[in-house]
């Protein structure tokens, strides 16, 4: 199945795991729970608490995942 979100929010339930593809320019919110992302071609992941935010840099393939239990996440 594959799904596209240009805007709007994504419930993740736990340890659920979102792949975004050429996401480079967007920026992911932490609505709900915390999420852990990591890109492609960054040395570094990031984990995001409710209420931060977090631009994508590189094109290809960042995982944005829940981190223990479910999440909700905003793309813009």
């Amino acid at each position: 199945m594959k799904l596209e979100l240009k805007k709007g929010a994504v419930k993740l339930g736990p340890n659920q795991t979102l792949k975004v593809v050429d996401g480079a320019g967007s920026t992911v919110s932490a609505l709900e729970g915390a999420v852990w992302i990591t890109e492609e071609n960054q040395p570094k992941d990031i984990v995001l608490e409710p209420g931060d935010s977090y631009r994508l840099r590189e094109r290809g393939i960042a995982l944005v995942n829940s981190l223990g239990g479910a999440a909700a996440v905003s793309f813009a």
